[in-house]
């Protein structure tokens, strides 16, 4: 029987919270960390040495030898190099154990190993970790031991950022400065700031870890490059929110564990759509430790899986024919005293400010579609985006029914006086309660979607960082508030001045609001004739990070120099092109170390047994016929395999950047798909005990 779990001594157990810094740091230390927390500033290195002796403290009773600058580089994931709380012994040989100010608030990791896209040069090393005070230091128990943890950010010698925390935590600034001008127009005079709030959603995929290990497409690509479908996938709709197996109930349980202990929220568990998919979802919090949490997450599934004899696969689309891996980034805005600028009210046609809100992130959206598509955009979100399955690579905001009829009645009159109403739920059974059902149903097809007082953006791959998406979201709120504050203050009549503007800027950007399926090849046809752009992939969306545009956005607001931009655009071609290579010699070794192989075995066997029917005066017809499939299949594999080999080997050897990344695009991945459909066929024709590593069944269904 498992132990009896005591959640809240639990919960943040291995975290350096606020409440641990008020027990262990003297109260005049405390008031200037937490007033730098809420307003910015610089700790004094005496301060911070008080500091670091605290948390190295805590961390020792903790178990933790090490700590390390935790960053999150432009490679997606997290970086971390670990240095021992030991300096010289002492005179009689003692080993001291020390910490200093200076140490916790600066690091200097090695910056020509991390890509830069040509922000720095391979002989310029130097680069610089710093502390996010605003983020919480933690302790993470791997093999390695416990290890103190101190999230920061990562910036090179001359100043730019190299990761994705710097410029979050610059767009949250701009956000706040913005959103504050917006709700002083309305009389709150006690906010201070306006913090951006994120829950991200992780779909996941959990296979045997000892069947895994057996594809050499799962261990270099993170996904299958080949494999039949199974007899069955998902149509029957049986696993979602089906009852969970023992042994993911078990691996769930000990994530669970691991993430309340790191202070991450995690509260919803359960199966996804396809087979041998799951998803876990914490609550919100804000923007920069949400971005933080959710990259704990990702390694504590994958750490945990481990554990379990199990392989936790993040990629967006792992398995063909089934539903891939999203992260719906859950963002909202709130003031410091509590004020949900997203909340609409029992009324929200009487909602001026909400009105304004909205009125001004639909302009955002609108005006900056093809950087949130930009944003949401990596290698493995081509598959799902605008491909297989939602959500699409059209930009569009749900509003739901109410809300839209209240824009329609601006859009058309300048006021609005109906507000649509949920009703009343009536089941028909006599033991069960009727009650208020909401204003709007939701709509899984959007891409943006509001959903009560947030909005649900559902773009974002499985694999990908929060960081870019949530990053762009604030810059270009942040925009469209600067412009109708610019506007409002000062006006002569208030009123008129924001009713003007609420109408002016939905009517401009109504076309932004969809409300049908997403799915649907017309609503393609539709976004089209109104206008809205449509990038069907992440080597398409890259240049929307340069445009004149997006230069003047993110330097208006600080968040990127053009510099920045530049290089990130770089850094994105450079990573399409290096993942689709690995891919592609991938598939190549596979096919012909270990398909092809394979396949001449069976075609030998199949042979043989027509050269002993034929000699015992037998009907030779239906294995005859067999391997002339297997044959002719075989053949288009090898010439298949040729023609990638070669197309990679031109791709490979073209200069770095965008040139090469549209060749491996438009060239190399057509190529893959070519190898990949006689392979998959071949699967189907050849007798399972002669196929080299596991199958789709295999994977998905015996867990």
């Amino acid at each position: 029987m498992r132990e009896e779990l005591n959640v809240e001594e639990l919960f943040a157990s291995k975290v350096f919270t606020l409440g641990k810094m008020k027990e262990r740091l003297p109260k005049s230390t405390y008031k200037e960390v937490k007033k730098i927390m809420d307003q910015g500033g610089e700790l004094s290195l005496a301060t911070a040495d008080v500091v670091a002796s605290a948390m190295k403290d805590w961390a020792i009773e903790n178990g933790a030898t090490h700590y390390t600058h935790w960053f999150q580089p432009l490679t997606g994931i997290t970086a971390e190099k670990h240095d021992a709380f030991v300096t010289h012994p002492d005179e009689d040989g003692r080993m001291i154990m020390e910490f200093s100010g200076k140490e916790l608030i600066k690091g200097e990791p090695d910056a020509s190993s991390f890509p830069s896209g040509g922000l720095r040069a391979t002989f310029e090393a130097r680069g610089y970790t710093t502390w996010d005070i605003t983020s919480p230091a933690f302790i993470k128990e791997t093999a390695t031991g416990p290890t103190l943890c101190i999230p920061t950010a990562f910036c090179s010698y001359k100043g730019e950022a190299l990761d994705k925390k710097t410029p979050l935590l610059r767009s949250m600034e701009a956000l706040s400065k913005q959103a504050i001008r917006i709700v002083r127009l309305f009389g709150n005079t006690e906010a201070t700031k306006v913090l951006p709030s994120v829950g991200a959603e992780q779909e996941y995929f959990l296979v045997d870890s000892a069947k895994a290990l057996q594809r050499e497409d799962i261990i270099f690509a993170g996904r299958t490059l080949f494999g039949a479908p199974a007899p069955k996938g998902q149509e029957m709709d049986d696993h979602y929110f089906g009852v969970i197996r023992e042994r993911i109930g078990g691996f769930m349980h000990d994530v669970n564990i691991e993430l309340w202990k790191l202070g991450v929220t995690s509260k919803t568990q359960h199966n996804e759509a396809a087979p041998a998919q799951h998803e876990v979802a914490p609550i919100y919090e804000s923007a920069n430790v949400a971005v933080d949490h959710n990259q704990l997450v990702m390694e504590t599934l994958k750490r945990v899986a481990g554990k379990h004899g199990l392989r936790c696969m993040l990629h967006e689309k792992p398995f063909a024919g089934v539903n891939g891996s999203g992260k719906h980034n859950n963002w909202s805005i709130t003031t410091d005293n509590g004020v949900n600028l997203l909340e609409p009210g029992q009324t929200p046609n009487e909602n001026i400010q909400f009105l304004l809100v909205l009125a001004c992130i639909m302009k955002a959206v609108d005006t900056h579609a093809d950087l949130l598509r930009q944003s949401a955009s990596n290698v493995g979100n081509d598959h799902r985006l605008g491909g297989y399955e939602a959500p699409p690579a059209i930009i569009s905001i749900f509003l739901g029914e109410q809300l839209e009829d209240v824009v329609a009645q601006l859009v058309e009159t300048g006021k609005a006086d109906n507000l649509k109403e949920g009703g009343v739920l009536r089941t028909g059974v006599s033991t069960l309660p009727d009650f208020v059902k909401d204003a709007t149903d939701r709509n899984r097809t959007s891409p943006f979607a509001f959903t009560g007082n947030k909005f649900e953006f559902r773009m974002v791959g499985s694999e990908d960082s929060i960081g870019s998406p949530n990053t762009t979201l604030n810059a270009i709120v942040a925009e469209a508030f600067c412009e109708a504050a610019d506007r409002l203050e000062g006006a002569e009549d208030f009123d008129m001045a924001v009713h003007d503007l609420i109408k002016e800027y939905m009517t401009e950007h109504q076309r932004i609001i969809f409300n049908g399926n997403g799915y649907a090849r017309e609503w393609e046809e539709e976004a089209a004739r109104r206008g809205l752009p449509n990038i069907p992939s992440m080597v398409a969306a890259v240049d929307t990070l340069t445009t004149p545009k997006a230069i003047h956005l993110f330097e208006k607001f600080g968040i990127f120099t053009e510099a920045e931009l530049r290089s990130r655009a770089e850094v994105l071609y450079e990573t399409y092109a290096k993942t689709i290579n690995i891919e592609a010699l991938t598939m190549v070794d596979m096919a012909n170390k270990q398909i092809i192989p394979a396949v001449m075995k069976y075609s030998k066997s199949l042979a043989d047994a027509v050269i002993a029917i034929t000699e015992a005066g037998g009907d030779t017809y239906v294995p005859t016929r067999m391997l002339q499939q297997i044959t002719q299949k075989l053949t288009e594999m090898e010439k298949a395999s040729e023609a990638l080999l070669e197309v990679e080997k031109k791709a490979s050897a073209m200069e770095r950047g965008k040139e090469q990344a549209f060749c491996y695009h438009d060239e190399v991945m057509v190529a893959m798909n070519a190898l990949r459909k006689p392979a998959d066929e071949l699967e189907k024709l050849v007798d399972k005990k002669y196929w080299p590593f596991p199958t789709y069944a295999d994977l998905l269904f015996e867990v």
